[in-house]
């Protein structure tokens, strides 16, 4: 694999977007069952994931933290994204995001990664907190969340759905 590792688990290795990974952004927000999640009209349009790429990019060049491309350490396959971004960079608390694409979904790969990036965050980046929110209607990942140890808070207004989503706290031991 030529792509940079910075982080990897038994089975997935991290790297970071770059320019290059057009196909990849596609696979995984332009796939409809990924972003209904995560859009108010229930897809990204071309322009909506080439830009979402660019956030990504741009996100670890200025803060040093994305969602950041997951592949499988075996066979290199794209299996989707899981990391941060800034959530209340004062009080030192970041998001903790992940998604992956249809092929891999039940597979236990989005909590191997998860628990992954919140090791690296409480360890290499001593944030204070961790936030993480879900489409209402997301059992999966309100179950996900639960089982990584994330105490529901309250409900926020997620723009890019327009929806009122449940959000959680995950506090350093």
């Amino acid at each position: 694999m030529n792509r940079t590792t910075f982080l990897e688990t038994e089975r997935l290795v991290f790297s970071t977007w770059n320019e290059e990974d057009r196909a990849l952004a596609s696979a995984l927000w332009g796939d409809h069952e990924v972003t209904k999640w995560i859009s108010s009209k229930g897809f990204l349009s071309e322009d909506e994931v080439e830009a979402r790429l660019t956030q990504e990019i741009k996100r670890q060049e200025e803060v040093g933290v994305q969602y950041w491309p997951l592949f499988e350490k075996d066979s290199e396959v794209f299996v989707g994204c899981c990391g941060l971004c800034p959530y209340s960079p004062e009080e030192e608390i970041y998001e903790l995001g992940f998604h992956l694409t249809r092929d891999y979904w039940g597979k236990g790969y989005a909590m191997e990664a998860a628990r992954a990036v919140i090791d690296y965050a409480f360890g290499e980046l001593k944030v204070k907190a961790l936030f993480a929110g879900h489409h209402p209607d997301n059992e999966v990942s309100r179950h996900m969340l639960s089982k990584l140890g994330f105490q529901y808070v309250r409900d926020e207004r997620y723009e890019p759905t327009g929806l009122m989503h449940p959000s959680y706290l995950l506090k350093k031991e």
